[in-house]
């Protein structure tokens, strides 16, 4: 874990960073509730006429009598079915089972189609069917459901999906009637609606159902394909584009992504502004949560203190160790260096005592061509002693350099031997070295006497007018800067397929894997071999393949322009003083001024070495984006309305002339999952005030129980003795076939 102390000195900076993290929040277990218990209470209890009251929702599925006060089951709607070859036994397992075995959790599979309130997975249906039976402790005597069966189905649902669950209620179970009706209608009448505009926004779906004297105005019914589930799926888009490759490894499920959207999303009052806000400093660590995947941490070996300083004293003794060893071999090789020279001021003084030939032969011995070599070897060694020595024990001083001299450069070619000529071409390079040598020098003295000019004149310039010496050295900043960026720019090309950089090399490496590399012809007779890598200049190829671009011209670009703007920013510094240390761009790339950051790691420094941060994500301005987009879909790349403007296009448009238009705007009903975010019933109502004219009452509400109130609803309908005539009965359905259906204020209408 990275060291969170903040030095003093820094505390008091505008964005200091903020202190650790009061709460880390983890994902959530698995919903595993374990197996429900059959329960034959109610069936035992029950009368023919008692009617089983099933909400076939796309979130949970709800089940029990129309005698309870509560459905007796609870469930997701998931099947799994599998054959355990250990156990030669195929097993099913129905709703939040399938947490219980891995395999089942592989193999489960959902009612709904995806995306979608419509049932497509029948087999599921009947499978989560028997388990409702079985669970209510109906015995199925002769084999049927001698119990009447209320369900709940979608607005506007489809003729054939009623159809088909007509056949299985009827054909496979044998019930003795049945009877459909919305959801969202059966919770208006838990909580005694009778002319409203219903607003159900749940798992799949948000609808808008207009409602006068219990009868609902299908015909304005009005879908926004927009609910929970879109938000988990939407919440799983901006955290994989916020951080890449965190949630592809499947360490988050989508049960444990709901769980997210449920706890920590909220609906905004005002979008907006707060978006704009939520970024900032002030406050951030409370609008920032964190929540923490599963992790490995690496050990680290912690050592005591003790450990640490022996550890240090051997680093320190075997440091001294490496310098008296390289003291001792400079010593030795200095030592070495006077016997040599020794040996050849012998020499010298031998050659100098002796005849022409034997100090011919002592020079070939050594490999010496003349006297003269044999005295720059010796004055060469005499410099190096000196150095080495100087360098060593300071004892020395050190001897002025003679000017180097030519003597040769003025005898006329026609004077001089072989070996004369020789010399005087070796001493003309050198006269040339040097002169090369003193010419740079004068230039560089020019130069610093130049750039003292250049100095004088802007200190000059600088006293006389601050102001537009100010302004000049603030636009010469923002040319470097912005030419920084546009190498940067460039860089980022390079990885690009199709920039010229890419081009270029996937060209080069082509001509080099093709039969006829660099338009070069095969040669005759079988000899495949073009003469690559004859020329160096052909081995530059792997260079440019490998880098695209002059590194080194680009790496020295990079220092003069860093050089430049840090020349720049002291001299804002000194002189300006509305340039501040903030102000500097090294100071501006700072963490704690980045928005980035702030987006994707909080108000807290990020430790990449560390495994717990590195599987950790931030939710900030995802709290109000998810849900804000029932209000404005568009920024979740949905191409429909908002609610708002659903149902002011309802109010407003389609029922202006309607006579309870009025009583319908007094009461907004609001039910199902997704109004239990936090904020909704308050931005609807407080939008809804916006676009309403003023003169006309609002009033909303949301249901007691938005989760429960279509199942108590429809509990509560299945109950009263006029609901009866809204069942088909099995000898109805075997007359008029399944798509007949008995409308009612609680059903749908010629669907």
């Amino acid at each position: 874990m990275p060291h969170y102390t903040v030095p003093i000195e820094s505390q008091s900076g505008r964005n200091s960073p903020k202190p650790p993290p009061a709460h880390v929040y983890n994902v959530s277990d698995p919903p595993y509730r374990g197996q429900l218990a059959t329960d034959d209470s109610g069936y035992r209890s029950s009368t023919p006429d008692t009617a089983i009251v099933i909400d076939n929702g796309s979130s949970s599925i709800r089940a029990g009598w129309q005698t309870d006060t509560l459905p007796r089951l609870q469930f997701p709607p998931f099947m799994a079915r599998y054959t355990d070859r250990k156990l030669n036994r195929k097993l099913t397992f129905v709703g939040s089972e399938i947490y219980f075995d891995g395999t089942a959790r592989g193999q489960a599979k959902n009612l709904y189609e995806p995306g979608s309130n419509i049932i497509n997975n029948w087999d599921v249906q009947e499978g989560i069917l028997d388990y409702i039976f079985i669970k209510l402790g109906i015995d199925g005597t002769n084999g049927v459901v001698d119990r009447p069966v209320v369900m709940t189905e979608p607005l506007a649902n489809l003729g054939y999906s009623r159809k088909t669950m007509s056949e299985i209620l009827f054909e496979l179970y044998g019930v003795p009637s049945v009877a459909y009706g919305v959801d969202s209608l059966f919770s208006y009448r838990q909580n005694e609606g009778k002319t409203g505009l219903v607003v159900s926004s749940a798992h799949m779906s948000t609808h808008l159902i207009p409602v006068v004297n219990q009868q609902p105005l299908i015909a304005h019914a009005t879908r926004l394909d927009w609910g929970r589930s879109q938000c988990s799926e939407y919440l799983t888009r901006l955290l994989k584009a916020k951080y890449p490759g965190l949630l592809t490894s499947g360490k988050v499920n989508e049960t444990q992504i709901e769980d997210l959207v449920r706890s920590h999303c909220y609906v905004s009052q005002d979008y907006d502004q707060e978006a704009q806000r939520i970024l900032e400093w002030s406050g951030l660590e409370d609008r920032d949560h964190i929540v923490q995947l599963p992790f490995q941490e690496k050990e680290v070996v912690q050592k005591t203190e003790e450990e640490l300083r022996i550890a240090e004293e051997k680093r320190k003794e075997a440091g001294r160790r490496l310098q008296e060893q390289a003291a001792k071999m400079r010593l030795e090789k200095l030592v070495r260096k006077e016997q040599e020279l020794e040996y050849f001021k012998q020499l010298q003084q031998q050659i100098a005592e002796t005849t022409k030939k034997e100090a011919r032969l002592l020079l070939d011995e050594e490999e010496f061509k003349d006297e003269l070599a044999l005295d720059r070897r010796i004055k060469e060694m005499e410099k190096s002693i000196r150095k080495q020595r100087n360098k060593d024990v300071g004892d020395l001083e050190e001897e002025p350099e003679e000017p180097p001299s030519y003597p040769l450069l003025d005898v006329p070619d026609e004077e001089l031997d072989e070996d004369g000529l020789k010399q005087k071409r070796q001493q003309r390079l050198l006269k040339s070295n040097h002169d090369a040598r003193a010419r740079a020098k004068a230039e560089k003295e020019a130069e610093k006497a130049r750039q003292a000019e250049i100095q004088r004149l802007d200190d000059a310039r600088r006293e006389a007018d601050l102001d537009s010496w100010v302004e000049e050295r603030r636009a010469a900043r923002s040319e470097v800067i912005q030419r920084m960026k546009e190498r940067e720019r460039l860089k980022a090309d390079l990885g690009n397929r199709k920039s010229q950089a890419s081009q270029m090399r996937m060209k080069h490496i082509a001509n080099l894997a093709s039969d006829n590399p660099h338009g070069r012809k095969r040669r005759r007779g079988g000899n495949d071999d073009d003469g690559f890598g004859a020329d160096d200049a052909d081995w530059m190829i792997y260079r440019e393949i490998q880098q695209g671009r002059n590194d080194d011209d680009e790496d020295d670009e990079e220092e003069d322009l860093g050089a430049q703007l840090k020349s720049i920013e002291s001299q804002l510094l000194k002189f300006d003083p509305d340039f501040t240390e903030q102000s500097t761009q090294e100071a501006q790339k700072d963490w704690t001024k980045s928005l980035l950051h702030a987006f994707a790691r909080g108000p807290w420094p990020f430790d990449p070495e560390s495994a717990r941060e590195s599987n950790q994500f931030h939710l900030n301005v995802e709290r109000i984006r998810v849900p804000e987009v029932v209000f404005q879909p568009s920024i979740a790349g949905v191409d429909q309305a908002g609610i708002v403007e659903i149902a002011e296009d309802i109010l407003m448009g389609r029922l202006s002339g309607h006579s309870e238009r009025d009583a319908i705007l007094k009461d907004v009903f609001i039910t199902g999952g997704y109004t239990l975010f936090k904020g909704f019933e308050e931005r609807l109502k407080s939008e809804l005030r916006a676009v309403l004219p003023a003169d006309v009452q609002l009033g909303v509400r949301r249901a007691k129980d938005p989760l429960l109130d279509a199942w108590k609803g429809a509990a509560s309908w299945a109950g009263e003795r006029e609901s009866r005539q809204a069942f088909v009965t099995r000898e109805e359905f075997a007359e008029k076939g399944g798509e007949y259906i008995r409308e009612h204020n609680m059903g749908n209408v010629f669907s």
